[in-house]
């Protein structure tokens, strides 16, 4: 199983199906799906500064940071 997976599968489903009581789960789910999204992206965030290091293991961490976090503002 892939880590999204996990995830969805002990989140819930998140998607709208038109039905007052589900949709109030799903509202729920996607209230806690996006504030672990928020964590996640606060920690890939805080990794971003170490692309300017001399250290490679650092410097790599950095870069992919700084890549993924500048395609998320580009979407």
């Amino acid at each position: 199983m892939e880590l999204f997976e996990i995830v969805m599968k002990l989140n819930g489903p998140v998607q709208p199906v038109g039905e007052q009581n589900a949709d109030q789960t799903r509202l729920s789910n996607m209230k806690a799906l996006t504030e672990l999204a928020d964590r996640i992206l606060y920690e890939i965030n805080r990794a971003e500064p170490a692309a300017d290091r001399v250290e490679f293991s650092m410097k790599a961490i950095g870069v992919h940071a700084r890549e993924f976090m500048e395609s998320v503002k580009g979407a």
